[in-house]
């Protein structure tokens, strides 16, 4: 007996029965880890984000492995802003060309560091462990720190991962986004290393 089982908020999963009640399931999550460092690198704060993997990651995932999809090879990390008083709100069915401007809707991605890119990511090799004779195991990949240069004094609600290089574009695939539990403010020279860790 086969079933699957997909949930809208932050995994992507298949469930499969096998033999005598064998059950296994594959989910697509992650998190965050953030750092922020004063302009001397001394440690501000750090924190950790939670995030929301959106239909259109999920659906480029299962693409690329089990599909005929072309693999993307260099992601991006962005960061979300904090405008005003509104606290962002996700969605699975967000997308870089459609996830409300952050104002009274949804949110809106943060501008403040330097240069004109979103930063490139590099992951390490993926690994998997633990799990046995009737239980899973679990997996996991994990890039290296990606570091923004503040250049504002704003306030940074969180982070996106996506496919496409140049800052606030609105064309490629969002992979992620997800806010600290508390938005976090920063002023220039301040250093945000943030590290992103996939995880099934």
């Amino acid at each position: 007996m086969h079933s699957e089982k997909v949930d809208a908020q932050d995994s992507l999963g298949a469930t499969a029965l096998l033999g005598a009640g064998v059950g296994e399931q594959v989910s697509a999550t992650g998190r965050y880890d953030v750092k922020c460092l004063d302009a001397d690198g001394n440690l501000k704060w750090e924190d950790s984000i939670e995030n929301l993997v959106v239909n259109v990651g999920k659906a480029d995932l299962l693409g690329v492995y089990l599909g005929a999809s072309t693999q993307t090879t260099t992601w991006y990390m962005g960061l979300v802003s904090k405008v005003g008083s509104f606290v962002p709100v996700y969605s699975s069915t967000d997308t870089l060309a459609s996830h409300g401007d952050g104002v009274s809707t949804g949110w809106a991605e943060s501008t403040a560091y330097s240069g004109s890119d979103r930063i490139a990511v590099t992951f390490g090799a993926a690994s998997a462990s633990g799990g046995g004779a009737g239980s899973a195991g679990t997996g996991s990949i994990v890039s290296s720190p990606v570091t923004f240069i503040i250049n504002a004094t704003t306030t940074i609600a969180g982070a996106l991962l996506c496919q496409t290089q140049t800052r606030a574009t609105t064309t490629g695939v969002l992979y992620s986004a997800g806010s600290f539990a508390t938005a976090r403010d920063v002023i220039a020279g301040d250093q945000l290393l943030v590290t992103y860790t996939a995880q099934s």
